[in-house]
């Protein structure tokens, strides 16, 4: 290929054009798939914490109320 034709340059530039929308193509893709699964995960963080609050509220109401018992007996 000669360096310096015109139509050579040009279809060098088409071809390499047409692979970075491509490639700009998968990383949007990507880019989307990814903040789908940081939403995924921050919603199921969310509902784990509070998962985790109720546990301990739970924890801590049987802890007072066996230290009551234990008072009364």
């Amino acid at each position: 290929m000669d360096s310096f034709d015109p139509a050579a340059q040009l279809q060098a530039l088409a071809v390499r054009i047409e692979l970075l929308f491509e490639r700009n193509q998968r990383l949007a893709d990507e880019n989307r798939s990814l903040r789908q699964q940081q939403e995924q995960l921050m919603t199921e963080r969310s509902q784990l914490l509070a998962k985790n609050e109720q546990a301990r509220s739970r924890v801590e109401a049987m802890i007072t109320r066996l230290k009551s018992l234990e008072q009364h007996t």
